[in-house]
């Protein structure tokens, strides 16, 4: 007998990993770097990197308290 449902949970009953602010924020953070105005931290730089406006962006969101997950480990 063949199964008829995909091995995927539905989207609707698994909650959300990142809430309305983080889009908000990465989405902010993405159209500055596009218009060149998005600089890193203490040194000032010119962000060219998407990775990295995004990583700002959610960086942002987690400081006004909104629904995103902890940072991933980076392997070295």
């Amino acid at each position: 007998m063949a199964r008829t449902t995909s091995s995927r949970a539905s989207t609707t009953s698994r909650t959300s990993r990142y809430g309305k602010k983080a889009g908000e924020k990465v989405e902010r953070a993405m159209h500055e770097m596009k218009r060149g105005e998005l600089r890193s931290g203490a040194s000032g730089k010119k962000v060219t990197s998407r990775q990295q406006a995004i990583a700002i962006g959610l960086s942002e969101a987690r400081r006004a308290g909104g629904k995103v997950p902890g940072r991933r480990a980076v392997p070295r």
